[in-house]
């Protein structure tokens, strides 16, 4: 018999036959298969809720998307989103992108606001009410209690109108800035 050491949930629920039990002592156990998982009671629980996500969310800066057919950008995307953030002296690593079609992400804004508690929101291409928002117009923003929500165009959108590209960049540097 081996000991599997992970802290990916999605492999926990994928290879477990039983539940996960906290014994209050330093570890949780589980039955996988023959075999036995172990973590430690805080990185179990922090696993349960944790977001598959980029960068560092310490920064109070979080980009929401929704890519179904890429973890996070397009190739093309990408390119364009190192260069906007790199102009402002941001970096992928140094922000936080979160792909809402991803199925381990909840499309629960409550739940992104509890977990990574930004302080400035960049919805490209997400529209507000699908995070149960009130409206924001294109290259708008909203002022909450706790975060600044600027709502925007994809990616995408931008490459096929030049004219939506300039206007998100003219608000974009100032919501960053601000």
């Amino acid at each position: 018999m081996s000991n599997l050491v992970t802290h990916n949930p999605a492999a926990l629920q994928a290879l477990m036959s039983e539940t996960i039990f906290i014994n209050g002592a330093e570890t949780v156990m589980s039955q996988v298969d023959g075999g036995e998982v172990m973590a430690t009671p805080q990185e179990a629980l922090a696993d349960a809720e944790e977001f598959v996500y980029t960068g560092d969310k310490s920064t109070g800066i979080l980009f929401i998307l929704r890519y179904p057919s890429y973890p996070y950008f397009s190739p093309q995307a990408e390119e364009a989103f190192v260069k906007t953030i790199g102009a402002l002296k941001l970096t992928l690593a140094n922000v936080a992108v979160v792909n809402l079609a991803n199925a381990q992400n909840p499309n629960d804004f409550k739940r992104i606001m509890t977990f990574f508690e930004p302080k400035k929101i960049t919805l490209l291409g997400v529209e507000p009410a699908s995070l149960n928002l009130p409206a924001i117009g294109h290259n708008a923003y909203m002022k909450g209690r706790v975060a600044t929500v600027f709502n925007t165009f994809s990616f995408e959108e931008m490459f096929a109108d030049v004219e939506k590209k300039k206007l998100f960049w003219n608000e974009f540097k100032t919501f960053i800035s601000s």
